[in-house]
């Protein structure tokens, strides 16, 4: 049994998410509200976290409350039809298979994303990534800041805290690791993220992936 893990974030850490994906979430609050007006800048809502960014949406436009699941459910089908066809598609983020690979058998794989659950097995399947990181899977769905969602993941781990480390590439996933006292890496491969993630208080800062399987050998296996 590994003596050690690693959680990684999803959206910007292993897959890109595109524009399509993105129009794809709001695309059931069509025939319910004006969906060209919803925000698509997720930090725009009071929890970046799928589940939560629906509620929102539902209660803002005066749905009845059965609608978050029937929403929900709607989304999951259109992602799955559209990545089965290829209409739509989840980029690796450069070597990150290579990264899964490297630590598959030295370390507990895990991820927290505030992508629904199974919008993220669909994703990451067909990126041949999902069952690295299944046992240990966690996303939105039950609600809750990022934070919430690497408690969850957390909880099912039992390693202690200095030997597991968390990727992530946004200012929550900072607070997160932080919170947690988990060894954080901030990773981007924009400059002016990076910046940001470092002035936040992330202790690693990564641009690609071979730094990251640096970093990571780093912290656990030095």
């Amino acid at each position: 049994m590994a003596d050690c893990a690693i959680i990684f974030d999803v959206d910007g850490v292993l897959l890109e998410l595109t524009r399509a994906e993105e129009e794809l979430f709001f695309q059931p609050f069509e025939s319910r509200c004006n969906s060209e007006k919803l925000s698509r800048d997720w930090n725009s809502y009071s929890i970046r976290n799928d589940e939560e960014i629906v509620a929102e949406l539902v209660q803002r436009h005066g749905l009845a409350d059965y609608e978050k699941q029937n929403i929900k459910s709607e989304y999951l089908e259109l992602l799955r039809n559209q990545l089965a066809s290829d209409a739509i598609s989840s980029p690796l983020i450069p070597a990150a298979d290579e990264l899964i690979r490297e630590f598959s058998s030295l370390a507990t794989l895990g991820i927290a994303t505030a992508n629904f659950r199974e919008a993220a097995k669909l994703r990451l399947s067909k990126a041949n990534l999902w069952h690295a990181v299944s046992e240990h899977a966690f996303g939105a769905d039950g609600g809750g800041h990022k934070h919430e969602i690497l408690g969850r993941a957390l909880a099912t781990i039992q390693t202690p805290k200095s030997r597991i480390v968390y990727i992530g590439d946004n200012l929550n996933d900072v607070e997160a690791g932080l919170r947690h006292g988990v060894n954080f890496i901030g990773f981007s491969q924009d400059a002016s993220r990076r910046q940001s993630l470092d002035k936040a208080g992330a202790p690693h800062i990564s641009a690609n992936h071979h730094q990251t399987i640096l970093i990571i050998r780093s912290i656990l296996f030095a």
